[in-house]
């Protein structure tokens, strides 16, 4: 047995070092290519229902996309006959973790993602020359399509220049970045960059990148299907273009046109009935979809929406549905292309010819969908349902976007939550300080802070800024709250951040921006903002005032992340609201208020209004929404998407093929990943008498692992920065100088809400052992560096969940870290530690740190055989303690051959010599 592993493992290895400039075999599939006439042009398109009719019209649409892919992409080679006939019988194969290859059609950026890929790009070059190869081979083969959306933030607001004034301040602050982004689009091939101030990057991809079907321009038709560096890629889904988020590392093997490798996954069948209530917006029907299927469990798993009531449904709203797939944890929330989604195309002011092209093929390819027809319902491997009228107006949190709350609840929710212990869903507040106040002042007036009062209060995120009926409703609201004589106080930081130009100008148009400005929900950018953590700091005294009485405050976001330490560190507790209800509950100024019951404030005759009394009905949002979103504009907007301001315009970036790094520059760095890299990999390397650098808990999540928020004073990240002249105005953010391996080591686990048990108290220090020694954890993992020896983490279910980051991954590599023992991985972290190097290990089943009596003051060995297999259970011996066996979390023979490399980055250079 062990010889036929080894003698497998060759073949394949040898098989994925070719290089990609051999010539491949033709594709075996060249006769299910048929011609299709639209209009007065000549298609052709690969007819896949040929295969075996029957059992194509059971498989999920989410499936016939992959399928596609696989006979299009067939050559014997990546993607073999073998594969596509898996993918075909997937009733049989759903349940038997079968591995198939995908190869998406493009990849999306962000900048936060994109610079470090930016930077993997030029690093890859300066390696490949090094080691005698051509760098001109580094090009992305794949389409790329980077927006620049992360890094403005709000440090202005409240005031009609809060705009200008944050665009100048982001380009002040990324500066050095923004230019190094221009020279990839100069150097890099097949490579688009939508400046900063254009949008959101996935409302921008749902409004004009997304294709829904690639060759409308040539001659071959075929589904547009993407990946992207951010979690939320998925909420293209809802448009019927299949995509998810990966990371930063697996994107760039895309990019470079290797294919990714999956477990053919099983399809969850959401079935949708009845209709929402008149007091029900998109952001309820996702917060409650969150919940349920964070119950029945989908991690790793399709979802794909049926039934009569997605046709209910606008494509906002399946967007915005789509947008939380990784909130309810699935890989993707999938609404396939029917009449509502050609509509969206007129409307977004796609080209009608192309509209066509798109109707036409999708129909001939059985890719098409009518939902009142049960007929076309395919197999799913379980059905769920859930009736849209039950649905109910919700919120979120305080600490996961998964804990939704009825409104109607939140005021007796609230109190529980800061009597309960500590966790998701308490703060643990002493019964004899629940009624805690402290008093501020604050231009020259007296206010009061108390437990549950609303600090922050953000319309943001591409979630729910890319929906006109919630941003509408927004609106409506405050013109009517306005008329009423109401007001927001003004130490709220309130701000309106919309994920596209097109926003703006339908408000405008409708004529609510007046009284939204009167509120304080200026405009103050187009990017991502409150919901990434770039909600800057809050006013002096109002931090202050949180300090001085430790009250639990709260930030009240149109969202789609909530986690602790997130959005702000003054705000304990945070929830996800719709865009009416952000402005509502910044009228009230508490989350500790019945609607119902109590009134948002008194009008002019000193008459109560309650929310009913100004929350905006159906037949009025629709008529607005009518009226004023229309295509026009969407053509007006995007017709001039990629020029950018004047600002990115006088940027002048090198133009080179090689980057010419600076070595003072404290934002763009290459990195040590390929030092002193040999031609061929050395094997598995096994660990030994490794150190527990940290031990955690669950749901440690990527912002926990890798903040991208603002870079603490007294950190080591700072001291780095300092040091380097860089004054604390100037640090920025994580998130902005992820070019930096240097920065982004000293911020790996630099979160202040991380909870580490080898230490009393929550934030971002750790033990040296066998010192004893309590320290910053990038002191004590240099320390260790010191001593040669290697590091390892414990941790509980859900590690590296929340957003895609590949520094999530490579900060732990610069730390040392070998492997990582978990009860369970997001789907995307695990790929990335892979990625990167590191083993990800699994408990098995029943067994966690707790139940082996580890608690990391121990040295851990782990011996990695030779002929390492997916899912291999391997030993890991303790000092001290006796043995125990983990699973070896690598899933495919792709992934184990990255790993043998070190690291995905390394297997690519190597195969481009």
């Amino acid at each position: 047995k062990s010889d036929y592993i080894y003698q497998y493992h060759l073949f394949f290895e040898l098989s994925l070092l070719k290089t990609s400039s051999m010539a491949t075999a033709e594709n075996p599939y060249q006769a299910l290519r048929q011609k299709l006439q639209i209009g007065d042009k000549m298609y052709e398109y690969f007819d896949i229902q040929q295969l075996d009719q029957q059992k194509y019209a059971k498989l999920p649409y989410s499936i016939r996309v992959l399928l596609e892919a696989a006979v299009r992409n067939c050559d014997n080679f990546q993607i073999l006959s073998s594969d596509v006939a898996n993918i075909l019988d997937w009733q049989d194969k759903r349940a038997l973790e079968v591995e198939i290859p995908f190869r998406p059609a493009r990849v999306i950026l962000q900048d936060f993602t994109g610079v470090p890929a930016v930077v993997d790009f030029a690093m890859m070059r300066d390696a490949v020359k090094a080691l005698g190869g051509d760098p001109a081979k580094i090009n992305p083969i794949s389409p790329v399509d980077l927006v620049v959306d992360h890094s403005v933030q709000v440090d202005f607001f409240r005031s009609t220049d809060a705009l200008q004034k944050n665009q100048e301040l982001e380009f002040e602050r990324n500066k050095e970045r923004f230019l190094f982004l221009k020279w990839g689009a100069l150097a890099l091939q097949n490579f688009l960059i939508v400046p900063p101030g254009s949008g959101i990057v996935h409302q921008v991809n749902l409004e004009y990148l997304a294709r829904v079907v690639f060759g409308t321009n040539g001659d071959l038709l075929y589904p547009d299907s993407v990946v992207g560096t951010d979690s939320h890629t998925t909420m293209i889904n809802g448009l019927g273009v299949v995509g998810w988020g990966v990371g930063g590392i697996e994107a760039e093997a895309v990019m470079l046109g290797q294919t990714i490798s999956m477990v053919l996954p099983e399809v969850v069948g959401y079935k949708l009935i009845g209709a929402v209530g008149p007091l029900v917006t998109s952001t309820d029907v996702v917060l409650t979809i969150t919940k349920h299927l964070r119950q029945v469990g989908v991690v790793n798993k399709f979802v794909e929406f049926f039934g009569p009531g997605v046709s209910q449904l606008s494509i906002a709203d399946r967007a915005t549905i789509a947008n939380m797939c990784p909130e309810y944890g699935a890989t993707v929330g999938f609404f396939p292309v029917d009449d509502m989604s050609l509509k969206y195309l007129h409307q977004t002011g796609r080209d009608a010819q192309k509209v066509r092209a798109i109707e036409a093929y999708l129909k001939a390819a059985g890719l098409f969908r009518h939902f009142s027809d049960a007929g076309e319902d395919p197999s799913f491997s379980q059905v769920v349902e859930l009736d849209l009228s039950k649905v109910v107006p919700s919120v979120s949190g305080p600490k996961r976007p998964q804990d939704r709350v009825n409104v109607s609840d939140m005021k007796e929710d609230f109190k529980m939550c800061l009597e309960n212990k500590v966790g998701f869903k308490g703060f643990a507040i002493e019964p004899s300080k629940l009624k805690d106040s402290v008093p501020f002042e604050y231009e020259g007036k007296k206010y009061t802070l108390h437990h549950g009062s609303v600090v922050i209060s953000a319309i943001t995120s591409c979630t729910n800024t890319s929906n006109p009926s919630v941003m509408m409703g927004a609106g409506l609201l405050a013109k009517k709250a306005v008329e009423k004589g109401l007001t927001v106080a003004p130490y709220i930081k309130t701000s309106l951040s919309p994920g596209s130009g097109v926003v703006t100008y339908y408000l405008k148009e409708s004529g609510v921006i007046p009284a939204l400005d009167q509120l304080g929900f200026n405009l103050v950018g187009y990017g991502c903002m409150t919901c990434i953590g770039n909600s800057g700091p809050l006013p002096e005294p109002v931090s202050e005032a949180v300090e001085k009485g430790d009250l639990v405050a709260v930030g009240v976001l149109s969202g789609n992340r909530n986690f602790e330490g997130r959005v702000n560190p003054h705000t304990r507790a945070n929830y996800l609201a719709s865009p009416p209800l952000c402005i509502a509950y910044a009228i009230a100024g508490t989350m500790d208020i019945d609607f119902e019951k109590e009134p948002l404030g008194m009008d002019p005759s000193g008459q109560p209004v309650f929310l009913r009394d100004i929350w905006p009905s159906r037949e009025e949002l629709q008529e607005v929404e009518r009226k004023h979103v229309l295509p026009a504009m969407f053509n007006e907007v995007y017709a001039k998407i990629t020029q950018g301001n004047s600002s990115w315009n006088e940027l002048q970036a090198p133009i080179s093929q090689l980057y010419p790094w600076n070595e003072s520059s404290t934002y763009i760095k290459s990195p040590p990943f390929f030092d002193n890299m040999p031609r061929e990999p050395s094997g598995y390397p096994s660990i030994r008498n490794a150190a527990v650098l940290l031990n955690l808990g669950d749901s440690v999540t990527t912002d926990h692992i890798s903040p991208a928020g603002s870079i603490s004073r007294n950190s080591p990240a700072a001291r780095y920065l300092a040091q380097r002249g860089v004054t604390p105005h100037e640090f920025n953010s994580y998130g902005a100088r992820r070019g930096n391996d240097a920065v982004m080591a000293r911020g790996t686990f630099a979160n202040i809400r991380l909870v580490n048990r080898l230490v009393d108290k929550a934030g971002p220090k750790t033990k040296h052992f066998p010192s004893g020694d309590v320290m910053d954890i990038f002191d004590a993992a240099e320390r260790y560096r010191s001593e040669k020896r290697d590091l390892i983490l414990l941790t509980g279910k859900e590690y590296g969940s929340g957003s895609s980051r590949d520094w999530a991954a490579k900060g732990p590599y610069m730390l040392g870290i070998k492997a990582v023992i978990a009860e369970s991985f997001e789907r995307i972290h695990r790929s990335n530690l892979v990625g990167m190097g590191i083993v990800p290990l699994q408990y098995l089943e029943g067994q966690t740190a707790a139940t082996l009596g580890l608690d990391g003051t121990e040295s851990y060995s782990i011996e990695l055989p030779e002929q390492l297999i997916p899912g291999q259970r391997l030993t890991v011996k303790v000092t001290g303690k006796p043995s125990f066996e983990v699973k070896a979390r690598f899933d495919t023979e792709v992934e184990l051959v990255y790993f043998k490399h070190g690291g995905i980055l390394n297997y690519m250079v190597r195969k481009m010599l």
